[in-house]
């Protein structure tokens, strides 16, 4: 059988496992800063727990597990041949991968409530599963690296997330754009195209402008039966463009419109100052199509590259009613670790010294002068310092090749002479110069 990967998942190098440890302790060091511990939970939760969360595009997205034994035994010869999926997924699966970290954490929070200290702020970094088509930055397999504060109504949280946002990826060396929008802005225009009745397929369609253009949104608004004049409405809208002046007139009848401009205003104001290297714009179109946001919503793309956003988020004000545990607001954000590896990858950010670790070889002579190179390694390592031998005494030459593979600089040569001896020869390999040295000296090449 040759050997392959399942479609849109991926193999790791020890490089670029490295290279995605460095982007995760940047965004560790952003939450523990501001206050965020780690949580953790299943890969997988019950089917019932994550359907209807994502609306009916994300559903279909969601991997279901098979039910465990004869995952037949619900279901009917009359609904095999009906061949339903909805009816069928819902008989012969129970369970699902996560799609993302925000509806697994509002089951966490449910369940913990009375052990947890609020508002609760937590980060999360995990992978998550959907059944998309696999493209670039794009796969089914995926991490998210999520924070997330809940039990407060406070838009002072939303200012602490864009600096959040802005801390990370200055430290990362990525100039970013953050768009802004709320949800109350995006139901105060469904009230003015009166078409509130069909909010969430309205979000939707807008959700997929970047991919689907203008005429694309427009066609698929037709596709879902909105009259004509609020299609020619909205196309005026997506033609002329929406500022913040625009926007309070277009909206002056809409009492939620009105809310949700307030509520922008006092995020720009507030968050706009201090930040070190984003911007922040204020985008009608922005929707972030999940079901769950009710306020504020962010997206985060990278300046210089095209890559999509690399990080998104919003206020959602009730989603744990849906485990019992209601009128509690939360707001969250989430970085895409790996469209933001790409990010760095392509425009050559990422430091040498996260894949070029300065270490140590001690070459292999033999038994005997390999408990003595192991004495010395035990030292170093004692030290903090990385160092290993070169399990067989074969050749030199194939010991100094995978040095060099390794991009290992130094090179120990412990032979006979150095058995007991305070001091052995170390070969720089890049230079070629060789010095006998003793533990201090070789601690002070690192």
């Amino acid at each position: 059988m040759k050997p392959g990967l399942a479609k849109g998942t991926r193999d790791f190098s020890s490089q670029t496992v490295q290279k995605r440890q460095y982007i995760i302790s940047v965004l560790k060091e952003q939450f523990e800063l501001r206050g965020y511990d780690p949580i953790e939970t299943p890969s997988f939760e019950n089917l019932k727990t994550l359907t209807g969360k994502y609306g009916e595009e994300g559903d279909r997205l969601i991997f279901k597990i098979l039910r465990s034994g004869d995952f037949t035994s619900k279901t009917s010869e009359e609904e095999w041949q009906q061949k339903n999926p909805q009816i069928l997924s819902s008989k012969i699966a129970d369970k699902a991968l996560r799609y993302d970290l925000t509806v697994p954490f509002a089951r966490y929070v449910v369940q913990n409530r009375n052990d947890l200290v609020f508002p609760f702020k937590r980060y999360q970094i995990q992978p998550v599963w959907r059944a998309d088509r696999p493209q670039r930055g794009r796969f089914r397999e995926f991490y998210q690296c999520d924070a997330d504060v809940i039990g407060s109504d406070s838009l002072w949280q939303e200012v602490e997330l864009i600096h959040i946002y802005d801390g990370a990826f200055t430290g990362l060396g990525l100039s970013t754009t953050i768009k802004i929008n709320n949800r109350k802005i995006l139901a105060g225009m469904a009230e003015v195209l009166e078409v509130s009745d069909q909010f969430t397929a309205f979000t939707v369609a807008i959700d997929k402008l970047d991919k689907i253009g203008p005429q694309g949104v427009l066609d698929e608004m037709k596709a879902n039966g909105f009259n004509e004049d609020a299609i020619a409405t909205f196309n005026s809208w997506l033609r002329d463009g929406i500022d913040e002046d625009k926007l309070s007139a277009l909206l002056s009848t809409s009492s939620i419109g009105q809310e949700g401009i307030e509520e922008l205003r006092f995020v720009l104001s507030n968050a706009s100052s201090g930040l070190q290297s984003a911007d922040i714009k204020f985008d009608f179109t922005l929707a972030r199509g999940l079901n769950y946001y009710t306020g504020t919503i962010f997206e985060v793309s990278a300046k210089g590259i095209e890559m999509g956003s690399i990080g998104g988020g919003g206020r959602y004000a009730d989603l744990t009613s849906i485990f019992g545990m209601k009128d509690t607001s939360g707001v969250g954000i989430s970085f895409g670790l790996d469209r933001v590896y790409l990010c760095l990858e392509e425009l050559n950010l990422f430091p040498d010294t996260v894949t070029k670790r300065a270490s140590i070889l001690f070459a292999n002579f033999g038994s005997k002068e390999s408990k003595t190179a192991f004495e010395w390694i035990q030292k170093l390592v004692a030290l903090g310092i990385r160092a290993e031998l070169y399990p067989d005494a074969v050749k030199m030459k194939k010991q100094f090749d995978f040095a060099n593979k390794k991009q290992i600089p130094f090179i120990a040569l412990v032979g006979e002479n150095e058995i007991g001896a305070g001091k052995i020869p170390v070969k720089n390999l890049q230079s070629g110069e060789q010095l006998q040295m003793d533990l201090q000296q070789i601690e002070k090449l690192f």
